[in-house]
């Protein structure tokens, strides 16, 4: 069964006076590529958060986002006044004589100037927010899903055109061959004697070289392999990338042999349904 690496999951609670909220979502990406913005507070737990992250989500270019915000009217910021009287000082006697109002923005920007009043983590407040995250990535992955459904009727409808138009190669491949044999046998009409030997030497070489029969047979069981690994596993937007590259060799094979306008036709629409498979692959978890 596929899954999409695009996914978004969010969950938000309110625990002691504070509401949390807690933002996923992905792209695709080669391996798992995790970027996580977290408040201050819960800095200490970052790295468990990571695990479960990575465990989780697997692979994809990742945001995670936790924001805090204060639903009581009560202020829960502390000022330290002392050190931004102290810090405006030292800036005044960098930049010289400036708006107190300039050097006060630059101030409360300094390092410990502002703080929470409840800088310690609970216990309690650290399993609300892990049961947040989990919620969060139960959303994601429901997303995930979703969207994998969507991809996979796609990458199965692209591969059954594939499958089509080698179908319909068939027809052309006598008509191919007899007007070889008639294009070469009006080539020696030319000549005063023709070697008859000579002759049904040079069509069984251009036969053997312009069968497709072999490359014909691989590239249906490529075919028939991708929509099984689509099917059957999980996490295995890697391993049809590799099938799909298959599919292109034997693709292009038939091109270099076609020898023939429609067949030559038909292996444009299938190279063109194969990019938008590769497309597609990419986003495959």
């Amino acid at each position: 069964m596929i899954l999409s690496m695009t996914g978004f999951g969010r969950s938000e609670g309110v625990f002691e006076g504070k509401k949390i909220t807690v933002d996923i979502k992905s792209l695709n990406s080669k391996s798992f590529d995790l970027n996580i913005k977290i408040p201050l507070r819960y800095k200490e737990k970052e790295f468990e958060m990571r695990k479960i992250l990575n465990d989780r989500v697997l692979r994809g270019k990742v945001d995670c986002y936790v924001n805090i915000e204060s639903l009581n009217n009560a202020s829960d910021v502390n000022i330290n006044h002392d050190l931004v009287q102290a810090y405006m000082q030292e800036l005044k006697k960098v930049a010289g004589d400036g708006p107190d109002f300039e050097y006060l923005k630059m101030a409360v920007r300094m390092p410990e100037a502002i703080s929470s009043k409840s800088d310690e983590l609970n216990d309690d407040e650290w399993i609300f927010l892990i049961e947040l995250l989990e919620e969060a990535l139960t959303k994601f992955d429901n997303f995930r899903r979703i969207e994998g459904e969507i991809l996979q009727e796609e990458l199965h409808r692209n591969i059954n055109k594939i499958e089509n138009c080698l179908h319909q190669i068939k027809p052309y491949e006598e008509v191919r061959m007899d007007a070889v044999k008639e294009r070469y046998r009006k080539s020696l009409n030319e000549f005063d004697q023709i070697d008859e030997t000579r002759f049904y030497q040079e069509m069984a070489y251009y036969t053997e070289k312009l069968d497709i029969a072999e490359e014909k047979v691989r590239l249906t069981q490529h075919l028939k392999y991708y929509l099984e690994v689509m099917i059957e596993e999980s996490c295995n937007g890697k391993k049809l990338g590799f099938i799909s590259q298959e599919i292109g060799r034997e693709i292009n094979t038939l091109g270099s042999k076609a020898n023939h306008a429609e067949i030559q036709k038909l292996v444009v629409m299938m190279k063109d349904d194969l990019e938008k498979i590769k497309e597609q692959t990419l986003n495959v978890l």
